[in-house]
């Protein structure tokens, strides 16, 4: 699906580094640039690739995931918002299935930074009725830098659902998740960890007290991820393991196996946006190579 991405024909050719292409019903804006190369769907300011030049892809796209109009992207960086999971339909917010704009870019030798923007209408107050302006920035380059600022007057939950390419899931392990979570699958609500995150079978937890910096150490690739959370409340760690990942139409049956979910959250402590100040809720993430 990576490569699918970056030989669809231009659309329009914006900068020398930055080009609109069509992948199925969806806009797409591609990034092919000395150091990284990325694509972000218009739905959604949604990550769709990521991949630092000499690394591999770092984001992982589902092979099955359909690019159709209102319909949920799995994988890449879906942007949560107004509110994490349940609590509200369509899941995990609407704003992942809106329309957004790109509103700014501009572009170095370092790489490529782009602007998008959602603001409320009719069909956004018809889920939630709050007048706003969301604003997702991304950094491309050797470092991957995704900032969501919202402006209004509301508190909102929300989260950066990253999902990260691996080369096994049962080799992996997490690092800087701290002790105290939730966990979703056994309905516990403030259990217990010590040390790192390891995976068996399906895994859904909210962790509370995390530290700002997760390692996700990654034997199989022979790589570390470094994911840098910043004002974050909680870290969400998330894979659906097999029987799961086998009842998803958008995942392959084997998907579960090269992907893990470190998520960037406010989950516990909703954001606070009013008219004096938006609220803001970012992630920077690194690859690097490991013995």
């Amino acid at each position: 699906m990576y490569e699918k991405i970056f030989t669809l024909p231009v659309t329009e050719q914006i900068t020398p580094f930055i080009s609109q292409r069509q992948l199925d019903e969806l806009p797409v804006v591609v990034v092919t640039h000395p150091k990284v190369r990325a694509a972000i769907s218009l739905q959604g300011a949604h990550l769709l690739a990521w991949q630092p030049e000499g690394d591999r892809p770092v984001i992982w796209l589902s092979e099955n995931t359909p690019f159709k109009q209102g319909i949920a992207i799995r994988g890449g960086v879906p942007i949560c918002w107004p509110w994490f999971g349940t609590a509200g339909t369509p899941s995990h917010g609407f704003a992942r299935n809106q329309p957004w704009c790109l509103t700014a870019h501009d572009e170095d030798e370092n790489g490529v930074n782009l602007t998008f923007t959602l603001q409320d209408s009719v069909q956004t107050r018809s889920h939630w009725p709050h007048a706003f302006t969301l604003i997702a920035r991304f950094k491309l380059g050797e470092e991957c830098e995704i900032e969501l600022e919202s402006q209004g007057d509301y508190q909102a939950t929300a989260a950066l659902h990253t999902y990260f390419e691996i080369g096994d899931i049962t080799r992996i392990s997490v690092a800087g998740l701290g002790e105290h979570y939730i966990d979703k699958v056994a309905h516990v609500a403030d259990a217990r960890q010590a040390g790192e995150l390891v995976f068996v079978g399906q895994t859904d937890r909210v962790y509370t007290q995390p530290t700002t910096r997760s390692l996700i150490k990654d034997p199989a690739l022979q790589r570390a991820i470094e994911v840098n959370h910043h004002d974050m409340s909680d870290v969400i760690a998330w894979n659906p393991g097999a029987t799961l990942s086998a009842s998803m139409a958008d995942m392959t049956d084997e998907g579960y196996k090269t992907m893990v979910c470190v998520e960037t959250g406010r989950v516990t402590k909703p954001l606070l946006a009013t008219g004096e100040q938006p609220a803001r809720l970012a992630v920077t993430f690194r690859s690097r190579q490991s013995g």
